[in-house]
């Protein structure tokens, strides 16, 4: 079995700050990719962030500039998004997301986490 638990949501002001957090446990023995998707209301998933082999990292046009994603370093399986300057906009549920293989032979799979409300008022 696998895990994500993110972390760290909430409501903020526009112009203001959160850091998200999404620890990945349970049966894993190599992850290749963790980020973060977001999805608000009466739209579809998009990517936020990510990051691929704990060095590249990926950004959506949207959030380039304001956004930074980082692995956990010593915290192994951990993931972080700090949002600073947010909008409105930004208004949404936060998935954290990894691609993982849970044996040897790396047969790779994509997880989810449960999700993590962000608000943005104006």
């Amino acid at each position: 079995q696998v895990q994500l638990v993110e972390s760290g949501g909430g409501l903020v002001q526009a112009g203001g700050s959160l850091r998200l957090s999404c620890a990945a446990s349970g049966s894993i023995f190599s992850i290749t990719a963790m980020g973060w998707y977001r999805q608000a209301p009466g739209k579809q998933r998009e990517l936020v962030a990510t990051v691929n082999n704990g060095i590249n990292t990926n950004y959506a046009d949207s959030v380039k500039g304001r956004f930074t994603i980082s692995s956990g370093g010593n915290a192994k399986n951990t993931v972080y998004l700090q949002m600073n300057s947010l909008e409105p906009e930004d208004t949404a549920v936060y998935y954290c997301y990894a691609r993982l293989a849970r044996n040897p032979w790396r047969n790779y799979s994509d997880y989810w986490g449960q999700g993590t409300q962000v608000t943005v008022s104006s």
